[in-house]
């Protein structure tokens, strides 16, 4: 399943976003979801007046710095009391990251394809991750997450297997532990939700810290928040940090991103465009007939190699 790469300014070809195109406007409410749906320039100027009204509410400066001060005890707490009956298996993985089937890759080169999802949370993108390449013998993941309690649920799931993964917890933001893998050792580095939950200030030092372990020719795959998703228009009193970046109700950051934001930080790292896609989605409720417009942000960026 190849996609476009020759001209990085087009949309995905193998379009892995979906193919449900709303073309008529009274059908809405006949499907749950509509795939790459354009705003209008009403929608997009009601989105940038919600913004700036929430700029009125801000978090009092003290819970905020609280906040900022330690972002994983949020994350930590929040694990500590789910464990892993929150978040669903990420499933869809492999219809926008087709590349993270390695099997064919693994049996034609006879070499080991290593891994490093980073955020993992408990699992979610891991088990489905292997299960995808149980066959075969030459995947590594690693799993790295800043909470600890998220690294300890993980672990001690019946399906982790030490011969085939390594969780570890590591803060991007500091230095690599003992435990992380070897630097320019990696082919792929899997980034889901994870730069937006870091302040913008330190997001230049956990991409120079991820970049290092990225061997040349290897690639990040990424996706987040994009900027005037529901999330961030929903946000009420008492969320907004500062810009785009917002506290949710249990402690734990989100930042907002617009798609040249990102491209712009990782072109500071000399990473190549390969795929970048704004995700445009409309989710609908057809029972009580209410309209929901999410927008994600994903991209696929490779490591150039040394001349």
């Amino acid at each position: 399943m190849g996609c476009a790469e020759e001209n990085p300014e087009e949309k995905p070809k193998c379009n892995p976003f979906g193919t449900r195109f709303l073309t008529d406007d009274a059908k809405v409410f006949e499907h749950n979801a509509w795939d790459d749906v354009e705003w209008s320039e009403e929608q997009q100027e009601e989105a940038k007046r919600i913004v700036e009204n929430q700029q009125s509410m801000k978090v009092d400066e003290e819970k905020a710095m609280r906040l900022l001060s330690a972002p994983a005890d949020q994350w930590d707490a929040f694990y500590a009391h789910n464990e892993n009956r929150f978040f669903k298996d990420r499933n869809w993985l492999l219809k926008e990251f087709p590349e993270l089937d390695v099997n064919e890759a693994c049996n034609s080169e006879n070499v080991t394809v290593k891994i490093l999802e980073v955020g993992c949370g408990v699992g979610n993108t891991t088990f489905p991750l292997m299960q995808v390449n149980n066959s075969s013998s030459r995947l590594f993941l690693h799993s790295c997450d800043y909470a600890p309690n998220a690294i300890r649920v993980l672990k001690s799931q019946e399906a982790y297997d030490p011969e085939k993964m390594n969780a570890f917890v590591w803060d991007i933001t500091q230095p690599t532990p003992e435990e992380a893998p070897a630097p320019e050792s990696l082919d792929y580095i899997v980034c889901i939700y994870v730069l937006s939950a870091i302040h913008p200030d330190k997001i230049r030092k956990a991409l120079s810290n991820l970049m290092s372990l990225l061997k040349p020719g290897g690639t990040l795959l990424l996706k987040d928040y994009g900027r005037y998703d529901l999330t961030q228009l929903r946000f009420k009193k008492d969320r907004l940090i500062e810009g785009n970046l917002y506290c949710r109700g249990d402690g734990t950051l989100v930042y907002f991103f617009e798609m040249e934001e990102l491209e712009a930080l990782l072109g500071e790292f000399k990473m190549k465009k390969k795929v970048m896609h704004v995700d445009r989605r409309l989710i609908v409720n057809r029972a009580k007939q209410v309209k929901m417009y999410r927008q994600w942000i994903q991209g696929k960026f490779l490591k150039p190699v040394e001349l």
